[in-house]
C-alpha cells in the first residue's frame, strides 16, 4: 500500500537549500537546461534506485521535478526504502513562477511594465501547440528581429511562461511580462538585454554544444530525441545528432529506392528494417504496429508535432544530422536512401563535437 506523500511549498525551498538540505531534481538532464533550482542535485527518476546508497537517512531528502508528478513517485520510492522524503509541490514550474524574478526585473529598465501599454513589433500565435513548439517558434521569430524589438506570443500551453523565462535567462533576451484570459496567455519578450554583450564577452570558451547519439529506432524514443535536440537548439546550443545502427532507420526515405548493386544480405536488411518515420515501432505496446498508429493519433489530437515535423524543424534550426558511415556500410544503407540534409561521418565527427559540448546523451 502506498504511503501519503508529504509536500513542502516552493517558497520554503531556497531557505532549506541555504541551510544545507539535500534537494534532488529527478528530471532528465536535458530538462534542466530550461532552468533548475540553485543548489539542487540532478538524479533522473529512472536512475534514482541506483543512487539510494549515496543518500543520507539521518536527514530529510527533498525532491523536485517539472510539475510534481515524478516527484511523487520518487518520494514513494524513498519512503519505501526508509528515507524521510518530501516533494516540492508543483515542482520547478511552480518554483519558477513564484520564486524566481522575471527577466523584466533583471533586464528591463522599465521595471514593472504595464502590459496594456506594450506595442509589439511582431506577433506570434502559438495557440494549440505543445512543448517544444512554442519555444521553437519564438526562437525562429527572434532570429529575424532586431535588438530591442518586442515579440508578442499567444499560447495555450500552461508550461510556456516558466519555459520562456528560463529561455530568456539562458539566451540573453528579456521576458517582459504576461497576462492570461481564459485558456490563452499573451506573453511579451524583448530581443536582447542591457547585459547581453557583457555576458557574451564573459562567456569565453564555455562549452555551448549538445550531442545526442541516436542508436534506437523506436518511434517514441525518436520523438524524444528530436524534442530534446530542438529544445537545446532553441537555447542557443550547437546541436549534433549522431545516428548509428538501428537509429539510421529514422533517417531513411519512405519511398521505394532501387536496390541495384546490393548483395543478398544488404537487400535482406533493407527489406526487413523500417523505412523512415512512418514505419517505426514504439518501445512498449507496439501491438503489430497498432500502438504506433495510436500514439500518432493522440499526438495529432493534442496538437503535438509529428516526428516528421520535429525533424524538419530541427534541421531548420541548424541541428546537424550525421549518419554513421560504418553502420551504413554494415547495414547496407546508402546515402541516396536517406532524407535530404543528412551528413555522412565517422566516430571522430561525433567525438569532436562531444568534446565541445556540455550535454551528451545516448538514446
Amino acid at each position: 500500500m502506498s504511503k501519503t506523500v508529504k509536500t513542502i511549498d516552493v517558497k520554503e525551498v531556497d531557505q532549506l537549500v541555504k541551510d544545507g538540505a539535500l534537494l534532488i531534481d529527478v528530471r532528465e538532464e536535458a530538462e534542466t537546461l530550461m532552468g533548475h533550482i540553485e543548489g539542487s542535485k540532478n538524479i533522473p527518476l529512472g536512475q534514482l534506485p541506483e543512487h539510494l546508497d549515496e543518500l543520507p537517512k539521518d536527514q530529510p531528502v527533498y525532491i523536485s521535478c517539472q510539475s510534481g508528478k515524478r516527484g511523487e513517485a520518487a518520494v514513494q520510492l524513498l519512503m519505501e526504502n526508509g528515507f524521510e522524503a518530501y516533494n516540492v509541490a508543483g515542482g520547478y514550474r511552480a518554483y519558477a513562477e513564484q520564486c524566481q524574478p522575471s527577466q523584466s526585473a533583471a533586464g528591463d529598465s522599465a521595471g514593472n511594465t504595464d502590459i496594456g501599454s506594450i506595442t509589439p513589433d511582431r506577433e506570434l500565435n502559438c495557440s494549440g501547440l505543445q512543448c517544444p513548439g512554442p519555444i521553437s517558434q519564438v526562437f525562429q521569430a527572434m532570429n529575424q528581429m532586431k535588438d530591442g524589438e518586442v515579440l508578442e506570443v499567444k499560447v495555450t500551453d500552461p508550461g510556456f511562461i516558466a519555459d520562456a523565462k528560463a529561455w530568456c535567462a539562458n539566451t540573453g533576451n528579456t521576458f517582459i511580462g504576461s497576462e492570461t484570459a481564459g485558456k490563452t496567455t499573451v506573453a511579451y519578450v524583448r530581443k536582447g538585454t542591457a547585459e547581453k554583450q557583457e555576458a557574451a564577452q564573459g562567456q569565453g570558451t564555455k562549452n555551448k554544444g549538445a550531442t545526442l547519439v541516436v542508436f534506437n529506432q523506436d518511434l517514441d524514443k525518436a520523438i524524444a530525441s528530436f524534442i530534446i535536440a530542438t529544445g537545446a537548439a532553441a537555447m542557443g546550443k550547437e546541436v549534433t545528432m549522431f545516428f548509428t545502427f538501428w537509429g539510421l532507420n529514422i533517417l531513411r526515405r519512405d519511398e521505394e529506392i532501387p536496390q541495384d548493386g546490393k548483395d543478398f544480405m544488404e537487400k535482406m536488411f533493407t527489406k526487413m528494417m523500417p523505412a523512415g518515420p512512418k514505419q517505426l515501432p514504439i518501445s512498449n505496446m507496439n501491438m503489430g504496429g497498432m500502438g504506433a498508429k495510436m500514439i500518432r493519433q493522440v499526438m495529432e489530437k493534442k496538437n503535438v508535432d509529428s516526428l516528421e515535423t520535429l525533424m524538419a524543424n530541427a534541421m531548420n534550426m541548424g541541428v546537424r544530422i550525421v549518419a554513421c558511415a560504418m553502420s551504413m556500410d554494415v547495414m547496407g544503407i546508402r546515402k541516396e536512401e536517406l532524407i535530404d540534409g543528412v551528413e555522412i561521418g565517422g566516430v571522430a565527427t561525433y567525438l569532436g563535437k562531444a568534446d565541445d559540448a556540455n550535454v551528451n546523451l545516448f538514446i
